[in-house]
């Protein structure tokens, strides 16, 4: 088994578990933060959902992971021999970022550093050459969609929810909406696994095939169930390490929950993601879930939402694609240069 290869797979398995240490906490935070669940048992919810979401969606549908093994070529203008380099180059980046974000407690999607790592890594080996616009238009529309139907979502179900039950017995309507929210945040985890389990499945294939240990299958990969297995099982792993900063910064600063409300914020946060994981668009689920807590909040006035922890985390997503990406560049050129 050649270096490259040692260094490459250690850095993706590294990258899945910081993944579910500080990305997959937001699944079940506003559960916590409502009282729904407690946060031990949460967590737990969370390491086997995320198994499976990774696990089983990846069966029926690989889509995601199609999307991120093309989003950008490291092969660009003949450098294949520099290719697994480069992609480590990547991943450094991005456990590095990830890690700073966690220390701080901002909810920075890793989804987005990904991205942002693979797309720096690749163009300093061909810049803009390396970059498959197509694939990169998806992450737009993923942007775009998230936003959108995750405030829009959280706004009209909290809305639709408050008239459907506005005569119904309060003490009758926590009970639905404890259960219900239980299952929600249940199923976030599950399309969690299945969003952000592709895409490390899919940078995992690339680092097989960039060492010759795999082939493409015409516009991706045929994902063998070991590697499935070991990403989900990675990823529970570091779900399991817990991840209290990111549950209080999403669901406890930024909005202050009733059950239903965290029920409404869950259900359209789950809604998107399958819809988005359905037709292969990589979506941030951090991204998702928080604007439909900040939809949620502003369902009922404006001034419920925090901004200024708003403001904090649209500044970081706004520095992840630059920062991340800026970082990557010149560890590419570094690593190259030294190996």
């Amino acid at each position: 088994m050649s270096v490259a290869l040692v260094v490459t797979v250690t850095l993706v398995m590294g990258v899945i578990f910081v993944n579910g240490w500080t990305d997959a906490p937001n699944a079940i935070a506003t559960a916590v933060s409502t009282r729904v669940l407690k946060p031990n048992m949460a967590i737990g919810i969370a390491v086997v959902m995320n198994f499976l979401g990774a696990l089983i969606m990846t069966i029926f549908n690989a889509q995601v992971a199609e999307t991120i093994s093309n989003i950008v070529s490291f092969e660009a203008q003949g450098q294949v021999d520099v290719a697994h380099i480069a992609l480590a180059a990547a991943l450094f980046s991005i456990v590095v970022w990830t890690v700073a974000a966690w220390y701080f407690g901002i909810p920075t999607s890793e989804s987005h550093a990904l991205i942002a790592g693979l797309t720096g890594s690749a163009m300093a080996l061909s810049g803009l050459d390396a970059v498959n616009s197509q694939e990169w238009l998806k992450v737009i529309i993923g942007l775009l969609f998230s936003t959108i139907f995750g405030f829009g979502g959280g706004y009209l179900v909290t809305k639709l929810i408050s008239f459907l039950f506005y005569n119904s017995s309060r003490r009758r309507v926590n009970k639905f909406f404890t259960w219900g929210q239980a299952v929600a945040a249940a199923a976030n985890a599950f399309l969690h696994g299945a969003q952000d389990g592709q895409k490390f499945m899919g940078v995992f294939m690339l680092g097989l095939y960039y060492n010759g240990l795999a082939e493409k299958s015409g516009n991706g990969f045929v994902i063998p169930i070991w590697v499935m297995a070991l990403c989900s099982l990675t990823m529970g792993i570091g779900t399991s390490i817990g991840g209290m900063r990111i549950i209080k910064s999403v669901g406890m600063d930024m909005v202050k929950l009733e059950t239903y409300q965290g029920f409404c914020s869950d259900l359209s946060t789950a809604i998107c993601l399958f819809f988005a994981s359905m037709f292969g668009i990589p979506v941030s689920t951090t991204h998702t879930k928080t604007t439909a807590i900040m939809g949620v909040g502003a369902s009922k006035r404006l001034s419920s939402v925090d901004w200024s922890i708003v403001k904090d985390m649209i500044s970081a997503w706004v520095l992840t694609f630059p920062g991340c990406g800026l970082i990557a560049y010149i560890m590419a050129k570094l690593f190259v240069g030294i190996f």
